[in-house]
């Protein structure tokens, strides 16, 4: 039986390089920190018809989902994968206004009571630029981690946004949780999915 949320770890991100009508594909996913904590806000807009003196009808349409991670530190190479800056031949972080963040997946996974885990894919979006604060030592010390925010939707290809599966729900495929972080997860054309998983 599903449990509730009881932690966080394992950030993932792979870079897109394709989706079209044709199909999709994925750079290998590669862990861009320590979880610390993410908070997922998928925004829907609605609209009312009104007859009969009341509500009659109310269409939704999904408006994209807002992500925020926060982890111990985004490192320099990290930086590069996620925002599309260049380290230099000096080794020098450079950030230039023409730097364009990557399409990607996000992958993680959230522990759950009673034992096992929650893995979530989220198949296409871009972060921004990340906020930074920075305190003075004290005599208590505080750790001042890093969060970056980002923007995701559906693919061209098939119109998926996300799937998640409880490591221990019944009828779990268990090759699908071994390769959860090795490969952004595709369904087998068996399942019903019609798209190969990425890398093969």
């Amino acid at each position: 039986m599903a449990g509730t949320r009881v932690g966080l770890r394992d950030i993932y991100f792979a870079k897109l390089i394709k989706d079209d009508e044709t199909g999709v594909a994925y750079e290998t996913p590669i862990k861009i920190g320590k979880a610390i904590e993410a908070s997922v806000s998928p925004n829907t807009n609605s609209e009312t018809l009104n007859a009969d003196d009341g509500p009659s009808e109310i269409e939704t349409a999904f408006g994209g989902t807002e992500i925020e991670i926060g982890v111990d530190q985004l490192s320099h190479d990290k930086q590069t994968l996620l925002l599309g800056h260049t380290i230099n031949a000096d080794g020098v972080l450079e950030k230039k206004a023409t730097d364009q963040a990557p399409y990607g997946a996000l992958l993680f996974r959230a522990q759950v009571s009673g034992g096992g885990y929650k893995l979530y894919a989220f198949y296409k979006g871009k972060f921004q630029l990340q906020e930074e604060e920075f305190a003075t030592k004290t005599d208590s010390p505080e750790f001042q981690t890093d969060s970056i925010s980002g923007t995701f939707m559906r693919r061209e290809y098939d119109e998926v946004w996300s799937r998640s599966v409880f490591t221990e729900g019944e009828g779990v495929n268990q090759k699908v949780i071994n390769d959860w972080f090795t490969k952004v997860y595709e369904p087998s054309a068996s399942t019903g999915g019609g798209t190969p998983p990425s890398g093969e």
